[in-house]
């Protein structure tokens, strides 16, 4: 069978081209089509408390958006009429700012504002904005440009996370086309240096280059994909999938190079690089696809894109590049030169020399680092989205908050009912230390006032047929150990009045549904990743020692690369800690598959530690190739990106690879050696039964090929087959 395909694939290969330059052209149209979504709560299960409430309040007063901005060296009558500008804007629904009582009921006899003093400092206006709709929609991003025009960049400080998505959206886009743009030239120099051509490097990217647009225009069949995936996906892809270009042309030169036509050695190098190669793209896809178990669905937005963005990659390598390979062929031959990279003999007699301080330090390591792991500062909800240090919106926020504090808005729903109830709720909440204000409808109209007093457009702003809206400002960060029990206290504090049918909604609250969700996800991930991963390692070596050895370095990689955060005192953003440890699972595990496959051979003609050396030095240049180009891309992600989640993803995808080749050369080795008896036993009672199912299935076949000839069969026949 095949045979057959390769076949196929050989002499049809004009064919297979115009269909890969037809879907190309067909998923590069589609691309630009493809929706990218930059906020978290959207992927929050129906049964998070968070998701029910934001349906309430789309359905009631829409999808709110936020933002914070400071005006500086500004008289308070000046504060008043840019808020009123600020107000008039499109898409605007509420400010809370200097003199907002005047300004909102339009009644000077009203009694002096309480809150103004919170909002104007020292010739300082400070202005709490919410937009009608998302931090994400067009809408409120136009309406945020007009704000810009009205305050004037230079003069306002400008935060939320309305800002903060608007920024991100300007700036993904540009960050990810300049981190593609580098990864390709550092990963053309790696393959210079590694193979054996000018030209090869150039056509490995040729055809990774096709699968990525393959992916990313495809994903117009999620409709929107979340900005951690649209920023990841390709750059990742790249690093992933190039070992199987690699190992196909390195296998089709091999056999070339034994006096064969090209077309009948493609055919045969086809035939034997499949089986690897589709071996080392199942343990990668097992790992992201058990990403998309979670049930905060960004790992489902992720597990697919990448899922999909490995078997681009397989089809692209086993359809396209062979007819590829083919038509270049004398341009591979004629630029051809020298290995640049010397023989790893040395390396392999210097890391068998020291397995036993490598087995004995990851003994100590194993344990510690499993537990330290855990105890990161972890980030779960936007404040892992937000700009890093030195962008303006990150210092802008710093100098706000070191004028008016820290403001952590937050929004309870009531129904509607008694007005006496919703202002003493409203008393409440102002009461306690850690809330700035409480801004309610019933809270702030004057006692003996009617609320149809006001203009109907005023009294929409907080109250709808069913249910009032309370704005609350808390004094903390949006996500802290404090913060969290700030949240829960005010919740708490809401459902004492409202027991049935009320909702707290904000960052805080939101980040405490998605923590709750992601932690108890990794539990479950990390184990149905490692048993999956093990399951395809056992089914390739026919063994059950084999797989435990050959996730031990990687999942000791694993603990160490994420417990390095907390020694450094870094925090980690949550989704990350999880999507890396599948990743790096998935995609390195092929390092150790591809040493314990040439300790095997090896092994066949030679001893335990002869073995050991031979497989280290000839496994070492595709580890290192592919360990670096991993290495590389991720932490080019680290250095090219103002967000914190993808910065972060890329040291810990980079150092994670880095780990994980060094520890298959070293370690890997040393078990292999060590419990060299017992797999060779597993494999050779695995070889018997092998031969033995073999000899039934022959006997069967034979059996019912004589059935179908009408030729009798004899009692012996009969006999041995029930044997």
């Amino acid at each position: 069978m095949l045979e057959k395909l390769a076949h196929f694939i050989v002499h049809k290969g004009r064919h297979i081209e115009r269909f890969f330059v037809a879907a190309v052209i067909v998923c590069a149209v589609c691309y630009p089509f493809v929706g990218v979504n930059y906020d978290l709560s959207k992927y929050l299960p129906d049964f998070a408390p968070t998701k029910q409430a934001l349906d309430v309040m789309e359905e009631e007063f829409g999808y709110p958006g936020m933002a914070r901005i400071m005006i500086k060296d500004v008289t308070l009558p000046e504060a008043r009429t840019i808020r009123q500008k600020i107000a008039d804007v499109d898409g605007v629904d509420l400010i809370v700012g200097p003199d907002m009582a005047t300004n909102v009921y339009a009644m000077d006899s009203f009694t002096e504002n309480a809150l103004s003093d919170k909002f104007y400092k020292d010739g300082n206006a400070v202005y709490q904005i919410i937009f009608e709709d998302g931090d994400a929609d067009e809408r409120t991003h136009e309406a945020i440009r007009q704000i810009y025009d009205i305050v004037g960049k230079d003069r306002g400080c400008f935060s939320g996370s309305a800002v903060s998505s608007k920024e991100r959206q300007e700036s993904i886009s540009r960050e990810i086309a300049m981190a593609i743009g580098m990864a390709v030239v550092i990963i053309w120099l790696i393959l210079t240096l590694t193979t054996t051509s000018w030209f090869e490097p150039f056509l490995f990217i040729l055809v990774m280059a096709v699968a990525i647009i393959l992916n990313m225009g495809s994903n117009l069949m999620f409709g929107r994909i979340s900005f951690f995936t649209f920023s990841t996906a390709a750059i990742l892809q790249l690093a992933v999938s190039m070992d199987y270009s690699i190992f196909l042309l390195h296998t089709y030169t091999g056999i070339k190079n034994q006096g064969l036509d090209s077309e009948t050695a493609m055919e045969k190098a086809i035939v034997e690089a499949c089986g690897s190669i589709l071996a080392s793209g199942a343990t990668t896809i097992v790992g992201f696809l058990v990403i998309a178990l979670m049930k905060f669905t960004i790992g489902k937005d992720v597990g697919f894109v990448l899922t999909k963005g490995i078997l681009c990659s397989l089809a692209t390598v086993l359809f396209l590049m062979p007819t590829l390979i083919l038509q270049f062929d004398k341009k591979i031959e004629k630029t051809a030169h020298r290995p640049f990279v010397p023989s790893f003999d040395g390396l392999g007699r210097v890391m068998y020399k020291i397995r036993i301080p490598v087995l004995i330090v990851a003994v100590l390591c194993a344990v510690p680092c499993y537990f330290g792991q855990a105890m990161n500062y972890f980030y779960y909800g936007d404040d892992a989205l937000g700009s890093g240090p030195g962008t303006r919106v990150y210092e802008d926020s710093r100098e706000i908050e070191s004028i008016f504090g820290k403001a952590n808005v937050v929004i309870a729903m009531v129904p509607n009912g008694s007005t006496v109830r919703e202002r003493e709720l409203t008393e409440a909440l102002e009461d306690q230390d850690f809330i700035e204000y409480a801004l309610s409808m019933s809270g702030t109209m004057p006692q003996g006032i009617p609320e149809s007093f006001l203009p109907k457009n005023i009294v929409e702003q907080l109250r709808t047929d069913k249910y009032a809206r309370i704005l609350i400002s808390m004094k903390t960060r949006e996500e802290s150990e404090y913060s969290f029990q700030c949240s829960n206290v005010l919740t708490q504090i809401v459902k004492e009045y409202y027991p049935e049918d009320s909702y707290v909604i904000g960052m805080t609250p939101t980040t405490i549904d998605i923590r709750d969700i992601l932690t108890d996800d990794y539990n479950r991930v990390s184990i149905i990743s490692l048993l999956g991963v093990a399951i395809v390692v056992m089914i390739t070596f026919n063994s059950v020692l084999v797989p435990i050895l050959v996730i031990i370095p990687i999942e000791v990689a694993i603990y160490l690369n994420m417990t390095l955060p907390y020694i450094m005192g870094d925090s980690v953003v949550y989704i990350g800690y999880i999507i890396v440890s599948c990743l790096q699972l998935g995609a390195t595990i092929d390092y150790s598959i591809l040493m314990s496959n040439n300790y095997m051979e090896m092994r066949e003609t030679m001893e335990s530690r002869q073995a050991a050396v031979a497989a280290i030095s000839k496994s070492a240049l595709s580890i290192i190739t592919s360990g670096g180009i991993l290495t590389v891309v991720g932490y080019l992600l680290y250095f090219t990106s103002s967000i914190q989640a993808i910065s972060q993803v890329g040291r810990l995808v980079g150092r994670g690879a880095l780990l994980s080749m060094l520890l298959v050369l070293s370690l890997l080795p040393a078990l292999l050696a060590a419990f060299d008896k017992p797999i060779r036993k597993q494999q050779e009672k695995a070889r018997i039964r092998a031969e033995k199912r073999k000899q039934r299935t022959g006997s069967v076949k034979e059996r019912l090929s004589q059935i179908k000839s009408k030729k009798p069969v004899s009692q012996k026949e009969v006999a041995h087959d029930g044997d």
